[in-house]
């Protein structure tokens, strides 16, 4: 049976924020759209979208621009005009409680201080959607508001299309293999054998 996924990428819209740790998430929605050969970005309920065939699904990919706080507005939209349910959608998004590069599929549970989870959760009025969560680390030095908002590292830069490939391929596993094959396949440790 046809089913329609939801991809939303978390992160802040303007050039200010490029490349940022806190738009871990549009990196990975821009690689998805790119290796699908997507049509061109459209406005639309504040965010950027494109849609497309695939494996038989119809796609939605969603850039929020309502900035991270108010994420949710934009997915909940969405969400509501493709009638697309929250086990259909997934948030792509950075996470302080993971060493960078790390990846975890998580189903539903808290928004542990994210404030875009948080949002997303509060406009679906559910936390049952799938995240994937792409490890940023904890702050060095200053605040972890100050951390998200700063650019990759250059070792981390490095390793960053590696980690923004394995993103990528995780999301699509949850789509093709379900969550539960997914996360057995892609949460490991980084290093740790699959």
């Amino acid at each position: 049976m046809e089913k329609t996924w939801l991809v939303a990428g978390l992160g802040n819209p303007g050039i200010k924020y490029e490349k940022t740790r806190h738009n871990i998430g549009f990196m990975i929605v821009d690689q998805l759209h790119a290796s699908a050969g997507m049509a061109t970005w459209q406005e639309k309920f504040s965010a950027h979208v494109a849609k497309t065939r695939y494996e038989g699904n119809s796609l939605v990919l969603l850039k929020p621009q309502t900035y991270m706080n108010l994420s949710g507005r934009s997915l909940a939209r969405a969400a509501h005009f493709w009638q697309i349910p929250p086990a259909q959608t997934i948030v792509i998004h950075d996470e302080l409680d993971l060493p960078f590069g790390n990846l975890r599929i998580k189903n539903g549970g808290g928004h542990g201080g994210h404030n875009g989870i948080a949002s997303c959760a509060q406009e679906l009025g559910t936390a049952d959607f799938v995240r994937v969560r792409v490890g940023i680390d904890r702050p060095r030095f200053g605040t972890a508001t100050q951390w998200v908002l700063e650019k990759f590292s250059t070792d981390e830069e490095m390793e960053l299309d590696g980690v923004i490939s394995a993103a990528s391929d995780a999301t699509v596993s949850v789509i093709r293999l379900g969550i539960i094959r997914a996360m057995n396949q892609f949460n490991q440790k980084k290093g740790e054998p699959k």
